[in-house]
């Protein structure tokens, strides 16, 4: 009598494989590494603006990697239905800044900022379900220039803090642009001469290198780390209630929106990349995961978040596809914020060191604008129209700040911000010029969707289809995503 052959073992998937101990650790910690200086990046630009104490700065650091880590947790792991399941790092959003720091610096304060990032949470999981419908109003043509003008209008700040940070006594003085310059020329030498894996943190390496030189020269003040406890939890509303303004909630919608459009393009690019395809149902859950976190960014004292591009690109370079070595980064996030200490020491950090590294990571956003761009047709269109209108209205409030003083508050808010008025004349000259009107365009910006296609998700293969007029429609998040990756 034969014996029975056993049938093989169901085949886990790459995403859902759990690697050994020590492989999720050192993945896990190379995610954290990649990702790390853009996330700090936010609370120190918002608390900079505002004049916040070394304590402040350092209790917004440790939140912000704390929800950082439990937003990674519910992208990767997931409940119910909040989360794509998929290798996903989770991070705040550089779109939030310039509309955060106008209301907080408006006299609305923090409280302001977290009642908007509230709501902007809260209609994000509202809209999840139905955003797949809206990304045909956002094709390249304005996912570029959107992304143009977040670099643009980010990089006075990081001028300012090459000069020694606005408002410091020794502002503009050689020796701070000379220890920028430094950080930036280390920056170049890791990206162009490191070994794939450094290139990938060449700019956290540059902090570094920069705070070790800055040290005995005396730009650094360590006065606020033995202050800090070691252990601490960050407490919901510890810089008080949230008040809900309109003119601060109308403006942090447009970010939702963006942030949405740029987030739908990481899972896309994600699935492609893990062979785990992005279907409405899946998307729907991430974008719900995305404002459940955003709302919790608001009540714990942090910022709107979004999948970040740069941890995109490294599950393509190293080919890792597990979704635990993500949810691993998350883990070590989480103890990283539970340690204020830690946040005191990234807040001592002088500004020219910051200005170096973020002359690269702003001006990275912006290129990466300008490659999204070049996939639009400018030939024998309103295009160039569009960009240049949107451009100029976007940097109108970055170049002279006190344009729209004489206007009602609620309006100084959405346009004194470069990334929602440029956002929102983008949508809306995309709208007249390849949309409305007799000249037939009203698929241009559109996703063209095929018969094995779910409704409202652009197909994931090949490229966009050209429109009768020479544009190519759809793929407005295949852009983000081929944009995003290089981001922060």
């Amino acid at each position: 009598m034969a014996t029975p052959v056993p049938e093989p073992a169901p085949q886990v998937h790459p995403v859902d494989e759990i690697p050994p101990v020590h492989k999720l650790t050192a993945f896990g910690l190379q995610h954290v590494l990649a990702m790390y200086a853009g996330a700090v990046a936010v609370p120190l630009i918002v608390g900079s603006a505002m004049k916040l104490s070394p304590a402040d700065m350092a209790y917004l650091i440790t939140a912000d990697l704390l929800v950082c880590g439990i937003a990674t947790l519910i992208q990767c792991v997931g409940f119910w239905r909040f989360g794509v399941r998929l290798p996903i790092m989770q991070g705040c959003t550089f779109a939030a800044v310039s509309p955060m720091v106008l209301i907080g610096t408006g006299g609305g304060g923090l409280p302001a900022i977290y009642g908007s990032v509230i709501v902007a949470g809260l209609a994000i999981m509202l809209l999840a379900p139905v955003f797949g419908k809206l990304l045909r109003f956002f094709p390249p043509l304005v996912t570029g220039t959107v992304i143009l003008i977040i670099g643009l209008s980010l990089l006075p700040v990081a001028g300012n803090w090459a000069a020694g940070g606005a408002g410091s006594t020794d502002f503009g003085e050689p020796k701070n642009l000379a220890l920028a310059a430094f950080v930036l020329a280390v920056v170049l030498g890791v990206q162009r001469f490191a070994p794939a894996f450094l290139s990938r943190i060449a700019v956290l390496i540059g902090i570094v290198v920069g705070l070790a030189v800055a040290v005995p020269f005396g730009f650094t003040d360590f006065g606020g780390v033995g202050d800090a406890h070691w252990l601490g939890i960050s407490t919901p509303f510890h810089f008080g209630a949230p008040t809900f303004e309109a003119s601060a909630i109308a403006s942090m919608l447009v970010v939702a929106l963006v942030t949405m459009t740029e987030t739908t393009g990481d899972f896309i690019a994600v699935g492609e990349m893990t062979d785990r395809r992005i279907e409405p149902r899946t998307l729907a859950d991430g974008l719900r995961a995305d404002g459940l976190s955003t709302v919790l960014g608001g009540v714990f004292n942090t910022f709107p978040y979004t999948a970040y591009a740069q941890n995109v690109g490294l599950v393509g370079m190293t080919r890792v596809r597990s979704r635990w070595v993500v949810a691993a980064a998350g883990g070590i996030l989480v103890l990283l914020g539970l340690l204020p200490k830690l946040g005191a020491v990234v807040a001592a950090i002088p500004a020219p060191v910051l200005g170096g590294a973020g002359l690269v990571m702003f001006g990275t956003v912006a290129a990466s604008g300008l490659r999204t761009l070049a996939q639009v047709d400018f030939k024998g269109n309103d295009n160039l129209t569009v960009v240049a209108v949107s451009v100029a209205v976007g940097m109108l409030p970055v170049g002279v700040p006190a344009v729209y003083e004489k206007f009602p508050d609620w309006f100084q808010t959405v346009m004194n911000s470069g990334i929602s008025a440029g956002c929102l004349t983008a949508i809306a000259l995309n709208l007249l010029f390849n949309h409305l009107g007799p000249k037939g365009r009203s698929e241009v910006g559109g996703s063209e969707v095929g018969p094995s296609e779910a409704p409202g998700i652009p197909a994931q293969g090949g490229s966009a289809t050209p429109e009768p007029d020479g544009l190519t429609g759809g793929r407005g998040e295949d852009a983000v995503e081929k944009s995003r990756e290089e981001t922060v």
